[in-house]
């Protein structure tokens, strides 16, 4: 079964990473576009900037975070389309959500994935 993953963008390509999303919204550092094997920069997906500079990756603030970016994600317009895009691609093999963050427990990522899996069985 085809599966949404998660990966720093900054960790190696590999052939399990299927249809490859950054999800951040600014590009980032020391990663070449050229070079980057991204699908999709989905930088409408991201939080906005008010709330990624109020969670500061703080991991005491993720739980706030959560709710706050989960309530953005529901009023986006675009995370619809979003959603029927990971559909489409789920059907050919897996899905990578990356991002930038160090912390791999604590990001917007593990957020907008569990996001997805909520909707992908109701849409």
């Amino acid at each position: 079964m085809n599966e949404i993953r998660i990966k720093r963008v900054y960790q190696a390509i590999d052939e399990l990473d299927g249809y490859r999303i950054l999800t951040d919204r600014l590009w980032p550092r020391g990663i070449a576009k050229d070079k980057a094997d991204i699908d999709l920069w989905a930088k409408f997906i991201a939080p906005t900037v008010s709330l990624r500079q109020w969670f500061g990756h703080k991991p005491e603030n993720f739980p706030l975070f959560t709710e706050r970016y989960t309530e953005e994600l529901e009023k986006n317009p675009e995370a619809k389309k979003f959603i029927e895009l990971c559909e489409t691609q789920l059907k050919k093999g897996n899905v990578t959500l990356l991002y930038g963050a160090k912390d791999e427990t604590h990001n917007h990522a593990v957020v907008l994935r569990a996001f997805i899996n909520r909707h992908l069985s109701t849409e």
